[in-house]
């Protein structure tokens, strides 16, 4: 039998016109959050950045980079799930698809307040690099 494991999931800090991308949530938890998602099943964690990036910001990925490993237990109230966090450059036209409510352009100081799971701690990270 085997061992009850976290969920793998990606998060994606889209670097686009000089800003970063936060998508706002249409299922819960609600709030803003960096684009990303569960990893299917027979795909690559890059393919997974690329497809989720797709689908909530319309957005394809160039210079697409891991940045670093998310694994606390309570980084997600739905569950365990470990997130591989990437940076990439975005191109396009940005708007919001089918799992995203809105996506707008932050900066390190005009974050929304309500961010959820770790993600104000990895975009402090990222800041900070």
């Amino acid at each position: 039998m085997r061992p009850k494991t976290p969920d793998l999931t990606v998060d994606i800090i889209i670097e686009y016109n000089n800003s970063i991308i936060l998508i706002e949530r249409k299922n819960p938890p609600y709030g803003w959050a960096l684009p990303g998602g569960f990893v299917d099943y027979g795909e690559t964690v890059e393919s997974a950045a690329m497809r989720e990036t797709k689908e909530e910001t319309s957005l394809d990925l160039t210079n697409l980079q891991q940045f670093k490993v998310y694994s606390a237990p309570s980084r997600d109230p739905r569950g365990h799930s470990v997130s591989v966090v990437f940076t990439a450059k975005g191109n396009g036209i940005l708007k919001p698809d089918s799992d995203a409510a809105n996506a707008k352009l932050f900066n390190k100081n005009n974050l929304p307040e309500n961010i959820v799971f770790d993600h104000r701690q990895i975009l402090e990270d990222y800041f900070r690099k």
